[in-house]
């Protein structure tokens, strides 16, 4: 089953963090194929959007987390099939080396570094978003 061109799909993304540093995905896949992203994905049919951030946490980074706070909605719309409206979550993780993941390359992030990093110009508004609370 295709999605409709110009449709806004749903989906979240996992902000993962410990004191300064943050989880990221070198990703692999489109969209974003070889830049840095927070991990996440599609919600489910039937699924609320925190379940979807629990699930896509755990499927991408074998991490298990029983509380993610909702950090807000990133809405991206554009002239081509790429429009998504993101529920952003955040939890705070216990360090642990970066995990494998079907996904790209999990790599340990430091919060000075975020700025110079290939990522979605979106993104380093809802790091510093996140920062301030």
């Amino acid at each position: 089953m295709s999605f409709p061109e110009g449709l806004k799909r749903p989906a979240v993304l996992c902000i993962l963090y410990h004191h300064d540093q943050y989880l990221l995905l070198k990703r692999i896949k489109p969209p974003h194929q070889g830049r840095y992203t927070p991990v996440g994905g599609k919600i489910d049919p039937h699924e609320s959007p925190k379940d979807a951030a629990i699930r896509e946490t755990w499927e991408e980074t074998g991490i298990r987390v029983s509380h993610m706070r909702y950090a807000g909605i990133l809405t991206e719309t554009s002239p081509i099939k790429y429009n998504w409206i993101l529920y952003v979550y955040v939890a705070e993780i216990p360090w642990q080396p970066a995990p494998p993941c079907d996904e790209g390359v999990l790599e340990w992030v430091n919060e000075t570094d975020l700025v110079d990093l290939d990522s979605p110009e979106t993104d380093l508004f809802i790091y510093q978003y996140i920062k301030e609370g």
